[in-house]
């Protein structure tokens, strides 16, 4: 049964938020796919369709099911991750996706959300409030995060597995890690970068080389950014038009549905749309923060705030990307870009959100 003052407390804002941002990614998908490939935004019926089911069961059970079923959902990731090296189907030299007939998986967007989860839950239990991080306190939720960022990493997707990380020092820096700490911490990944690029693959290398100077290889390595450039600055203050867009049509952009799905969006809709999409994007992230620091408990504070962070990240990446502000890392953007396990898992945390939110009241 449903306690009927949980209604009283919806927070339709930011469903509306939502809403608003669902239609604008597909009216985008639309424009970007209706003559070139118009299976792509039937598609995206499809998914939306899935993930507002999804949303709509994260919206009424408790959240409270989501801690203790923190081990399970953490558990399954992992196996879904590690299933994707045994029976994943490969695209563009990445294996990611597991075919179930109808439709594709990719566990690694699924495996965001249990980490939040599994953080959230660590965290709550194990933390002393105030009482500060050390570093033995961060080997156990390390563990918990690097296991299935290596996994991702090894699929290869570097943007998914950068979001991971990030993520998980956003949490662990919410919860106070000691600043000699920080300090520390910091000394040792900058002695660790030159290891680290060791293991990236060539086209990752070069993604982070032309990111410098994609000028200087227009047809290479700097082609995606320089055509988003030329997108985004040939839209103007009022955009070209709905489905007037050259860049995307005429498939000079790539990615122009996916990663770059908001340089397409700014041709045709100018400065004036752009700034509306990252408004309500603004507003997205600042009632998660609200969210958050409103919950009833601490396990609902640390997973509202999870989900938030990994909305920030999320976008200020995909922004930065399309802009050239931020080497190309392959960041999707939330509810705009296309992608089936994408918007289904953004959806869903969409919903966990609304779940806090209305329970706030509710002990």
């Amino acid at each position: 049964m449903i306690d009927r003052r949980l209604f009283t407390h919806f927070n339709w804002s930011i469903l509306s938020v939502i809403i608003a941002l669902i239609f604008v990614g597909f009216m985008s998908i639309y424009s970007a796919t209706h003559a070139q490939m118009p299976s792509i935004y039937k598609k995206d019926v499809y998914w939306m369709s899935i993930g507002a089911a999804c949303m709509l069961f994260a919206i009424v059970i408790s959240y409270a099911y989501l801690e203790r079923a923190a081990y399970f959902i953490y558990g399954a990731s992992l196996l879904l991750l590690i299933s994707v090296f045994f029976i994943g189907s490969s695209f563009g030299g990445a294996k990611r996706w597991i075919s179930l007939g109808f439709f594709s998986l990719q566990p690694s967007e699924f495996a965001k959300i249990a980490l939040i989860i599994m953080l959230a839950k660590y965290f709550n239990e194990k933390m002393v409030p105030d009482r500060g991080m050390g570093l033995k306190d961060l080997i156990l939720p390390g563990l918990i995060m690097i296991i299935p960022f290596l996994l991702i990493a090894k699929q290869p997707d570097l943007g998914t597995g950068i979001i991971i990380w990030m993520i998980f020092w956003s949490m662990a820096f919410i919860v106070k890690i000691r600043t000699r700490v920080i300090a520390g911490l910091g000394l040792l990944f900058a002695a660790m970068a030159p290891i680290a690029w060791v293991f990236l693959k060539d086209y990752q290398k070069a993604r982070l080389t032309s990111f410098m100077s994609p000028e200087a290889d227009p047809l290479g390595t700097g082609y995606h950014v320089m055509q988003s450039k030329i997108a985004i600055g040939s839209g103007g203050v009022l955009g070209k038009g709905f489905l007037h867009g050259t860049q995307g049509n005429l498939m000079f952009l790539p990615e122009h549905h996916t990663d770059f799905i908001f340089a397409a969006l700014a041709e045709e809709w100018g400065l004036a749309g752009a700034l509306v999409v990252i408004g309500l994007f603004l507003a997205l992230i600042i009632s998660g923060l609200h969210t958050a620091t409103g919950s009833k408990d601490r396990f609902g504070f640390l997973l509202a705030f999870g989900i938030t962070v990994m909305f920030f990240w999320q976008i200020t990446i995909n922004l930065g990307m399309v802009s050239g502000l931020l080497p190309v890392v392959g960041v999707p953007l939330p509810f705009i870009s296309y992608g089936g396990s994408f918007l289904i898992t953004s959806m869903i945390a969409a919903g966990v959100l609304l779940n806090i939110n209305m329970r706030r009241f509710i002990f």
